[in-house]
């Protein structure tokens, strides 16, 4: 049985962070295992600009951004495993991966940092009615295709969703020569954010159809025609508002799901909001040593907050292992509560004694709500008020939770964050 102090499950933009942090912070003994060829993740397939700005200050696109990070993991000689898929953890850490060249391999690791990232959802997940020929994919599915494959699915394309990469991919499609029909959306509000829906649909003349979605699709070998309609309250079609487009593609961007399978195995306690492990201000889940970051724990809007997240990930680990973190204690443990419309919040939890440095919270909201406030009250006192034009549960919110704020409060008893009018 091999053994290393930390194994990180994931070289994408979180697992190649957290690696650098731990390194950074004093710890020598690090292994990341990924399941692809190469290190970077979705980001090498992500070939438009708009990373780095907020880690960089400088715009670069995701194969530059994950480069700057690997090159990063080649200086600091931190080793890992490529083609290399973890098959079992178990909640005391022994991890059970497989490879071409190595075969089985049994890790005993002293923490482990999940960083498996996310993936989408399926046709199968949808339940759109209708025959099932050939021309249907996930948009990261298109995205591959088109970025490092050099193949262009289809000519005439309708984007179900409003997700990011759907609009991304709406934009790289008509920019290929293809024609897109149009990008509808279930939902009153758009799924992705405000700049890809200015710089992607708006840009190109692409109509976004709000509150509408497919409820057929015709085509015997090949998808030839899909018919839309507009959605009432309860996202039922109503009818006489079909329309019918054709088309012999039809992408999917209808939401991204947390790469969670393993976490399940190993039994750490998962959200039923997010689909992420459930995790306090260390990022540590309920299993001792074992800590999340990036899409695995929730969807993030922008790869820098999944940087930053790694990397506080790393710290932690690093803490943890040199016993320099104290113990968790969950009777001591003070749950967030989430008002006013935010479905939940990132941390969950948190215990006074193991906080040393600022928290960020971060969260979403459940619908779209205009000219608020995001605020956060400790033990009934408000100590943030943040003026909000407007909030999308498209676009992640973020509020700090100071330690200048913890020691006025005189103890930790309560956590409210919310949205409020005035």
């Amino acid at each position: 049985m091999e053994r290393h102090e930390l194994v990180i499950i994931g070289g994408g933009p979180a697992g190649l962070a957290a690696a650098v942090s731990a390194r950074e912070h004093g710890l020598e003994d690090i292994l990341i295992l990924e399941r692809d060829s190469e290190l970077g993740g979705i980001l090498n397939q992500c070939i438009h600009n708009g990373f780095g700005l907020h880690t960089f200050q400088e715009e670069l696109t995701g194969p530059e951004y994950a480069s700057r990070y690997v090159s990063k993991v080649k200086e600091l000689e931190i080793p890992w495993s490529a083609d290399t898929m973890v098959l079992d953890i178990t909640r005391d850490k022994v991890i059970t991966a497989v490879s071409r060249t190595e075969g089985i391999r049994t890790i005993r690791a002293g923490a482990v940092i999940l960083a498996m990232g996310c993936r989408e959802r399926p046709r199968g997940a949808l339940n759109i009615p209708g025959q099932r020929p050939a021309g249907i994919y996930t948009a990261g599915t298109a995205q591959r295709l088109v970025n490092i494959e050099g193949f262009l699915p289809g000519r005439e394309v309708v984007v179900l969703g409003s997700g990011d990469i759907g609009l991304i991919m709406a934009r790289r499609m008509t920019l290929e020569g293809a024609q897109v029909k149009a990008v509808v959306e279930l939902m009153p509000f758009s799924g992705g954010l405000k700049r890809n829906i200015v710089q992607c649909l708006d840009d190109f003349g692409i109509p976004l159809k709000l509150g509408h979605t497919i409820i057929d699709i015709k085509g015997k070998e090949r998808v030839e025609e899909v018919t839309i309609a507009e959605v009432d309250g309860q996202k039922r079609p109503i009818p006489g508002t079909e329309e019918t487009y054709s088309c012999d593609t039809i992408l999917l961007s209808c939401g991204l799901i947390p790469e969670n399978e393993l976490t399940k195995q190993m039994g750490a306690e998962l959200s039923d909001v997010t689909g992420g492990p459930i995790v306090d201000e260390s990022l540590e889940t309920d299993i001792p040593g074992v800590f999340a970051c990036g899409n695995v724990l929730h969807v993030h809007d922008l790869v820098d907050y999944v940087s930053e997240e790694a990397s506080r990930a790393g710290a932690h680990a690093a803490a943890y292992l040199r016993g320099e973190q104290k113990r968790r204690e969950p009777s001591r443990s003070v749950w967030l509560r989430s008002g006013g419309g935010v479905r939940y919040t990132v941390p969950a939890s948190v215990q006074e004694d193991r906080i040393t440095e600022d928290i960020v919270i971060r969260f979403r909201v459940g619908d779209v709500a205009k000219n608020c406030y995001s605020s956060l009250y400790i033990n009934g006192t408000r100590v943030l008020h943040k003026k909000r034009a407007i909030v999308t549960p498209g676009e992640m919110e973020e509020l700090k939770l100071t330690k200048k704020a913890l020691k006025e409060a005189g103890g930790l008893r309560d956590i409210l964050v919310t949205l409020e009018s005035e």
